[in-house]
């Protein structure tokens, strides 16, 4: 009886967080442009997706800006969680609890102010603005990924690199990098999904002209969502379903090399 019910509390779950994809997928093969109301099956939706350039744009928008962010910020992090570690204790915990007010800080006040300090300095707003808002708000959270492992490394191994005739960068890219690749790698995703999720920052932070996904789906909503857009979403689904997927499988996979 209790594990009945806890398959069917599984099954609530899971239906709560799906149900909702499940309806986006269907709608996006509906041959009806109008939400709930169903008129066939149809992949016309896919096929004007590569036609819209609009929407394309800002796909290529969110996905640069994404990549380039998370790029620039996992390495600011990494570099300053390596600084921080050689500071003292309670220097290195104020440091931290600095960079961690980004985080706490509402999206709307990080986005006027940096709308703000941007028209201060004369800069025009535009992509150069967004991912350099995106490379702000991204810093701290890599570094929420890096320092915790970056703390529980042992400092002998890179010691000992040196003591065996290596030179610093050499004992740190052969030592101390392969043991903080799985925090770096997750900072990065971390960075690039936080970007590419982003509206409030970079509503205010994007010119005339220049939108992400976030913006572009806002600036249809006064006139309707394209089902073009529905499309588009589950493509992205798909993506992210598949790279989870052979996540899985290469974990399971050097799991048991580990275990042979």
């Amino acid at each position: 009886m209790i594990s009945r019910l806890k398959t069917i509390y599984l099954a609530i779950i899971f239906l709560f967080l799906y149900a909702p994809i499940g309806v986006l997928i269907a709608q996006s093969f509906n041959e009806s442009r109008y939400r709930g109301h169903w008129t066939g099956f149809s992949l016309k939706w896919y096929e004007s997706l590569f036609q819209q350039e609009q929407i394309l744009e800002a796909l290529e928008n969110t996905i640069s800006i994404g990549i380039l962010s998370a790029f620039i910020a996992t390495i600011l992090a990494l570099i300053t969680c390596l600084a921080l570690r050689e500071v003292g204790k309670k220097m290195r915990a104020m440091f931290m609890s600095i960079a961690n007010v980004p985080i706490l800080n509402a999206d709307i006040v990080t986005g006027i102010s940096l709308m703000l300090l941007f028209m201060g300095m004369g800069m025009k707003l535009g992509y150069g603005s967004i991912l350099i808002a995106h490379v702000v708000f991204n810093v701290p959270y890599v570094m929420l990924c890096i320092m915790p492992q970056l703390m529980a490394l042992d400092k002998s191994f890179y010691e000992a690199a040196l003591d065996l005739g290596a030179s610093p960068f050499k004992a740190f890219t052969s030592v101390v990098l392969p043991e903080l690749r799985p925090s770096i790698f997750a900072g990065f995703l971390l960075a690039f999904t936080m970007s590419a999720d982003d509206f409030i920052i970079t509503y205010f932070t994007r010119g005339a002209g220049v939108d992400t996904l976030p913006t572009e789906i806002y600036s249809e909503l006064k006139l309707g969502i394209h089902p073009e857009m529905y499309a588009l979403s589950t493509l992205v689904f798909l993506t992210v379903l598949i790279f989870v997927i052979l996540f899985a499988m290469n974990r399971k996979k050097l799991s048991v090399e580990d275990l042979n």
